[in-house]
């Protein structure tokens, strides 16, 4: 018998714009759960909370150690859990080439040091045979959390894809794939690859403004889950673009932080706690600095503003290697390795359980007698409560897709993992 190891994250953002009520009781009851009824012991559990200062916080830097940890210390045989309550986000695709849902879907740590989806496909693939790693994800955007695992369960990829299509009928060309092979051609060009850019992040505006997906998380998004009846008070665990820029801003100071510049901000702000993609993409962004020489230096200043200085302003004073050390350290074998339609292979050791779908918000909910929760945590641990056997991570979903429709809820939880993994037994 393996070993049972978890780690849990709350972070429900006290005092800020993205306060949210109910993530530290969802780790709470699921800590019981995995002791009462699962039987982990209390030293494999580490919990991360924003629960007062003292203890560890649940950043960016804090949350990554922890999971590195989960899975470096993983043998075949072990059970692997996370378990997630609070925000997610998704940014925009930085090129043409989308992946399956045409974002980098990520959660959002309490010093906005986001982690993407990325980021758990290339953690899970670290995870050793006959191991299984179960994630848990009660946030928003969570239904591509773990980058190109199988939908067992859900409509992202293919309701994404079906959007694509169409927008692409409509517009009469595939100017997209067509972008993607002109930015590998033009890579010896700065002025090029900056005009690629701007005609990349118009048309990504553009082809979600068709279907009504606000980018800033106007009322579009609110309304992708609608809130149960009765005197309760619901929240959606989104972070809008709009709020993590504003948030950015006052952690930095800086007024110049702009959707196109938020990976840039990212790895400014955190170096070498910031997320292994945004360093790649630094890395690919560093390489295009050098390329364009420096006739054409001022077009890429242009686009990258600050960053831009930035990297002159280092590399004048000779320090450019200290300064971008943990970008240039990556590992990046193509550029297109940095972009959401990278291809790679599929995680086969993991299983993603998702709040939502890709496109839309998980609920934080408050009762009338003040209790608050996740939708999806309550629902699982109500499911779990009632069945006192084994229960598959296909029910398990099934019967919370059930439970969240009957109390009003139109968020959808998602089942993400290889096709030998949908009838296994949820968690162990």
């Amino acid at each position: 018998m393996g070993r049972k190891l978890a780690l849990l994250v709350g972070i429900n953002y006290p005092g800020t714009k993205a306060e949210l009520k109910g993530c530290h009781n969802d780790v709470d009851r699921m800590h019981r759960c995995l002791v009462d009824r699962f039987g982990f012991d209390e030293d494999d559990i580490r919990v991360l909370v924003d629960r007062g200062s003292s203890g560890p916080q649940p950043t960016g830097a804090n949350i990554r150690r922890a999971l590195a940890r989960l899975v470096g210390d993983a043998r075949p045989g072990d059970f692997l859990f996370f378990h997630y309550s609070g925000h997610g986000t998704r940014l925009p695709a930085e090129t043409g080439q989308d992946d399956d849902t045409g974002y980098d879907e990520c959660i959002v740590p309490s010093d906005m040091n986001l982690i993407t989806d990325q980021d758990f496909r290339e953690l899970v693939q670290k995870v050793p045979d006959g191991c299984i790693f179960t994630i848990v994800s009660d946030s928003c955007h969570s239904g591509g959390l773990l980058d190109k695992a199988k939908e067992q369960i859900g409509n992202s990829t293919r309701q994404n894809q079906t959007q694509s299509r169409e927008y692409e009928e409509r517009s009469g060309t595939r100017k997209n794939q067509t972008q993607s092979r002109e930015y590998e051609e033009r890579s010896d060009s700065g002025s090029s690859f900056r005009s690629f850019l701007k005609e990349t992040v118009r048309d990504v505006f553009e082809s979600h403004s068709h279907h009504g997906q606000s980018q800033y998380g106007g009322e579009d998004q609110d309304e992708a889950y609608s809130q149960p009846t009765g005197d309760g008070r619901t929240k959606n665990r989104s972070l809008p673009l709009s709020t993590l820029i504003e948030m950015l801003k006052e952690q930095t100071g800086k007024d110049d932080i702009e959707v196109g510049s938020i990976r840039m901000t990212l790895f400014n702000v955190f170096g070498e706690d910031a997320s292994p993609k945004i360093k790649k993409f630094m890395k690919v962004m560093l390489g295009k600095f050098n390329e364009g020489g420096s006739g054409q230096q001022g077009g890429v200043m242009g686009m990258v503003g600050s960053l831009a200085h930035e990297f002159l302003k280092a590399k004048l004073e000779g320090n450019e290697e200290e300064t971008f050390k943990p970008a240039l350290e990556q590992d990046v074998q193509s550029a297109g390795e940095v972009y959401a339609g990278t291809k790679a292979w599929a995680p086969n050791n993991g299983i993603l359980i998702s709040g939502c779908q890709t496109s839309q918000t998980s609920a934080d909910a408050t009762t009338p007698q003040g209790s608050s929760f996740g939708a999806l945590s309550n629902a699982i641990q109500t499911i779990l409560a009632d069945k006192h056997g084994k229960i598959t991570n296909k029910d398990l979903v099934m019967k919370a897709r059930e439970a969240l429709s009957k109390q009003g809820y139109t968020q959808q939880p998602g089942l993400y993992c290889s096709d030998e993994h949908v009838h296994v037994s949820f968690i162990c």
